[in-house]
């Protein structure tokens, strides 16, 4: 009976896009509540293995530190360091991509595609071309991740 409603439950989660609380209303609460109670995302080994449909719904949350102002800026650089057409001993925080590393335009775009993979959301092409500098990206990336000082 609770594979049936586990099941019935992320049929409905997948088809639907209303509110979770109108999606729950769907399947009996008393089952649901018994057929999730186990369901946890430290188990999810065992729940992936009696229920292989719920791995949608199975979320795993890092434990990496918040991010900080200084860390975005690690982790531009880092990047950057990377990126083959980039001397690393040239690069510092304000260096201009085109006027002092001697990149083009679609080198810029793939340092913020490069960026985007990094951060992991989307930056919209009107932003991105404004986006020049190391220091002018780790700025871009603490305002739209609410991170200030």
């Amino acid at each position: 009976m609770a594979a049936r409603v586990l099941q019935h439950c992320v049929r409905t989660l997948r088809l639907s896009s209303g509110p979770l609380a109108l999606r729950a209303a769907v399947v009996p609460a008393a089952p649901l509540h018994r057929a999730l109670s186990f369901y946890s995302a430290d188990r999810r080994t065992r729940c992936v293995n009696r229920f292989p449909s719920l791995d949608v719904l199975c979320r795993q949350y890092g434990n990496l530190p918040p991010l900080t102002l200084e860390s975005i800026e690690e982790r531009v650089l880092y990047v950057l360091k990377l990126y083959d057409k980039i001397n690393p001993e040239k690069l510092q925080a304000t260096s201009h991509f085109m006027k002092d590393l001697g990149l083009d335009s679609l080198d810029q775009v793939e340092i913020i595609m490069a960026m985007e993979d990094e951060f992991g959301f989307e930056i919209p092409d009107g932003e991105a071309e404004k986006l020049m500098t190391p220091d002018e990206i780790a700025q871009y990336i603490a305002d739209k991740k609410d991170i200030y000082v």
